[in-house]
């Protein structure tokens, strides 16, 4: 990619310009992050209100590091610092990149200590999958940006997951999309998918940040916007002509980047959030219920749901093929001990009451309208965490259920559909 470079200052600043606008660059840029930061937000408090971090996060020792004011950090210190950056994608800087870093470490500061803790757990998973297609290590930061690095995350569109597959991108890349089971909520083969998806992009772009523009608005979306560039052929030359979204979506990802390297310079810590959970994955090759699982295990409904969000009716249909199964490792004794039994009484209840013995898809993953789904508040819950997890809006649900304010008690019954 080719770079316009200013001296400023003493220093080389790394400034691209954004010819075309129509507007100005940083009130374009603060217009992008304002949309995104409400999408990260709310897919945060969903995070936060998750069942794993409910019971088993300790964040009672999160620091209130003194951040460093963003605004007097000079844009020399910045632009350095991105070019100092080992990666492979070039982190350009301008107006724009600069207001999506400032809604990280202004507004989003006391959120992004999760996200890097966060990226420490899963940054393993990330990187395997990354490196196995060939793709750029730091694209992990990319989940970030599309989902607050919330495995439960499901957009206005039906896009679920970290990496918020649609549907039919899903399907493209292998990930079993059915009415029992959603792979892209599976945070392996979501990850294996997402690397694999943006190795193509970058095949038909040769250029990595219009492949994640791609993996935003889709290939389609980018070609019109080069055909409408006159053929140009970086992000930066095409930005004017790139749906509002895409035009938000790659300066944040430079952000996101930008943060999770240089955190420590301005005062962020990662949280104090220790999660004792220490799980182990079994193969299942033959009908399961959860109901019969919980039973004989000892663990709860809500927490295998937590463990194994892909399923989606609570049952694991292993004799079309071997699925994993995810138990807190102190249990896995149980489920080797009563594994029979389990698949007995499994096999018994579908000869009994076949298809009705499998739960009802859960609300929170099929909610469509006109349905008239119910929501009951629990302990914690947000108007902006209930509509994240039934993909609709606060404003819908106030309209739905007569509300004038955003206030909310435990036990409320909510219509979400």
């Amino acid at each position: 990619m080719r770079h316009v470079s200013l001296l400023v200052f003493g220093f080389y600043l790394l400034v691209l310009p954004l010819a075309g606008m129509g507007q100005n660059p940083a009130a374009a840029g603060q217009n992008e992050a304002e949309m995104l930061s409400a999408r990260f937000v709310s897919d945060y408090d969903s995070l936060m209100n998750s069942y794993l971090f409910r019971r088993y996060a300790d964040l009672s020792r999160r620091q209130k590091a003194a951040i460093v004011d963003f605004d007097g950090v000079g844009d020399s210190v910045i632009a350095l610092r991105l070019r100092a950056m080992h990666t492979v994608i070039p982190m350009n800087y301008n107006e724009v990149v600069r207001s999506h870093i400032r809604m990280y470490l202004s507004r989003m500061a006391n959120r992004m200590d999760v996200m890097l803790t966060l990226a420490e757990f899963y940054a393993p998973v990330f990187e395997e999958s990354l490196a196995r297609w060939n793709v750029p290590e730091e694209i992990k930061y990319l989940t970030i940006v599309e989902s607050a690095m919330n495995p439960e995350a499901t957009s206005r569109k039906g896009a679920a997951g970290l990496w918020q597959f649609m549907y039919a991108t899903g399907k493209m890349y292998g990930l079993e999309v059915n009415s029992v089971i959603d792979e892209r909520r599976d945070t392996y083969k979501a990850s294996d998918a997402a690397a694999h998806h943006l190795h193509d992009l970058h095949g038909i772009f040769d250029d990595w940040l219009l492949a994640i523009a791609a993996y935003n608005c889709g290939a389609g979306n980018v070609n019109k916007a080069i055909a409408r560039s006159g053929g140009k052929r970086t992000f930066w030359e095409i930005y004017p002509w790139l749906p509002r979204e895409t035009r938000g979506y790659v300066p944040a990802f430079i952000a996101a980047t930008y943060v999770m390297t240089y955190y420590p310079e301005h005062g962020l810590r990662p949280a104090k959030a220790v999660i004792p959970l220490r799980t182990d994955t079994v193969m299942i090759e033959r009908n399961l219920l959860f109901c019969h699982v919980s039973r004989y295990t000892g663990v709860s409904l809500e927490e295998l749901r937590a463990l194994n969000p892909q399923y989606r009716a609570d049952f694991i249909p292993g004799e079309e093929g071997a699925y994993p199964l995810c138990l807190p490792t102190e249990r896995m004794s149980d489920l080797i001990n009563w594994a029979d039994t389990m698949f007995a009484a499994t096999a018994d209840s579908l000869a009994h009451a076949g298809k009705a013995a499998i739960p009802q898809v859960r609300a929170s993953k099929t909610s469509t309208p006109g349905s008239g789904m119910y929501h009951k508040v629990r302990r914690g819950e947000t108007l902006s965490s209930i509509a994240s997890k039934h993909g609709t809006t606060v404003q819908r649900l106030k309209k739905l259920n007569g509300l004038k304010s955003d206030k909310i008690r435990e036990g409320q019954r909510l219509r979400v559909r």
